[in-house]
């Protein structure tokens, strides 16, 4: 599994992430969307992790700098 995301990209989707979780905790989210939302928070810290988006794969995008690991 080859790298594709670069650290922007991963800080964005790292801080999406808490800002939805915050959402959740404070009550401003609820029922089906927050369920949603936190499963989508829950990708966005895996794939942030690992820098790999299955959803860029097919498509051959990457925001990481080339020469970079």
């Amino acid at each position: 599994m080859k790298k594709n995301m670069g650290g922007l990209d991963r800080t964005l989707r790292v801080l999406a992430a808490i800002a939805i979780i915050v959402l959740y905790y404070t009550g401003i989210l609820s029922g089906t969307v927050a369920i949603i939302l936190l499963v989508l928070a829950a990708v966005f810290i895996l794939t942030s992790f690992i820098s790999f988006c299955p959803l860029y794969y097919p498509f051959g995008f990457t925001t990481k700098k080339p020469g970079r690991n």
